[in-house]
């Protein structure tokens, strides 16, 4: 892909020291790694490097200890689960610079795997601090940028180190960007977008950059009632952000000047209170009772999404269409999420997802693997639908 170089851009790495930022920022209960899915996605990579004779150097970040060294922080818990997803020992310095981390890269033979504390532990590295990203890149020879997730930042680790080493795309980096190329970047038309979510505020960036670059946009979730609401709608008890009204009716003229369908609910189930099984009910969306709350699109909204599914090439999915934590509000997501998938099995659309909520959306579905491509990455994703300059893509680039 054009505008930066990947793994196959890479010869002889025989005893060569390979920097790699990867995003291990996995959740942890009682000491052990509970969900290793980062992990498994860092393995590619990883394992390429190694069998390739590299010394393979992991750089990464681990909660947000804001430049302080936190215990309960450190990334030596995580060792044991890299080992394991490896099939091989993986090893481990105190420290991400200076004497610990020279002294065990000294240390490494050709294929071996290092793990470097948590780079945050350092205040320059958020700050993406010249000489300390100078630092780090003494370290090695090559730099790999592995970590999307952690795109969205310019970080030393992240932005520094590029400016000081070979740089290149690892092999989950290049998945994702190929992936959202397809998905916004250069994509096969009719696109259609499904945005969900509790609040516009949060996505205002996003909606304002869809509108003008796919042909269906659908919006869900709490924040289809703003727009609801913007047109006179009553919504009830419904989540709302009805100081957004203009904010949402001007997005909708930009929409229309921009050819951009917009898809809000035309039915809706309502319920009298956010709650497992809640008595609730099917009703047009203009029918809103005053002592009800909207927490999930209707079928005949599921109907019109899988219609324009069915003549689109391409979908973009950032956020859920209801309250899909909690039954029965999960259905409009769950059967959309179930058309996508089917559509992009027979080879009919290409199916691009992310955010956490949505990835959480789709597993719940159980459509996750169907998809062509779901993005783990949550605000570096949201930010590239946004449009915006990933700082880590950029020094790829660079």
């Amino acid at each position: 892909m054009a505008g930066f170089k990947t793994l196959d851009d890479l010869t002889d790495l025989s005893g060569k020291r390979v920097l790699v930022r990867v995003d291990i920022n996995v959740p942890m209960e009682n000491g052990r790694v509970s969900d290793a899915t980062r992990i498994e996605r860092t393995k590619p990579t990883v394992l390429e490097l190694s069998a390739k004779g590299a010394k393979v150097i992991l750089l990464a970040h681990f909660g947000r200890p804001k430049g302080a060294v936190v215990p309960e922080m450190s990334l030596a818990p995580v060792v044991a689960a890299l080992s394991q997803s490896f099939g091989q020992a993986v090893k481990f310095a105190s420290d991400c610079c200076g004497e610990p981390a020279s002294a065990a890269i000294a240390g490494m033979a050709d294929g071996d795997i290092l793990l470097l504390e948590n780079t945050r532990f350092h205040p320059c590295e958020e700050k993406n601090n010249p000489p300390f990203g100078k630092e780090l890149a003494d370290l090695g020879d090559i730099f790999v940028n592995d970590a999307f997730s952690a795109a969205h930042r310019a970080h030393a680790s992240t932005v520094g180190i590029a400016q000081h080493l070979p740089s290149f795309a690892g092999r989950t980096m290049q998945a994702e960007l190929e992936a959202l190329a397809r998905g916004l970047g250069a994509p096969e038309k009719p696109v259609i977008a499904i945005v969900g979510g509790a609040k516009i505020s949060t996505k205002l960036d996003l909606l304002g950059n869809l509108v003008k670059r796919v042909d269906h946009l659908v919006i869900g979730g709490g924040m289809a009632n703003t727009f609801l609401a913007a047109q006179g709608v009553n919504v009830g008890k419904s989540l709302c952000e009805h100081d957004l009204a203009q904010t949402a009716l001007k997005i909708m003229a930009t929409a229309e000047a921009e050819n951009c369908e917009i898809i809000l609910p035309t039915d809706v189930v309502v319920a009298e209170a956010f709650a497992a099984n809640s008595p609730n009910k099917i009703v047009d969306a203009n029918d809103v009772p005053n002592d009800m709350m909207i927490l999930d699109a209707g079928p005949d909204t599921v109907a019109l999404i899988t219609k324009r599914m069915e003549t689109s090439k391409t979908l973009v999915w950032n956020g859920p269409l209801g309250a899909f934590e909690i039954e029965p509000f999960d259905h409009a997501t769950v059967a959309a999420a179930k058309v996508a998938a089917q559509a992009t099995r027979v080879g009919d659309l290409i199916s691009v997802a992310g955010g956490g909520d949505t990835v959480s959306a789709l597993n719940h579905a159980g459509v996750a693997q169907d998809f062509t491509y779901v993005s783990t990455a949550g605000g570096a994703f949201l930010e590239w639908m946004e449009g915006k300059t990933l700082p880590g893509v950029a020094a790829l680039e660079a």
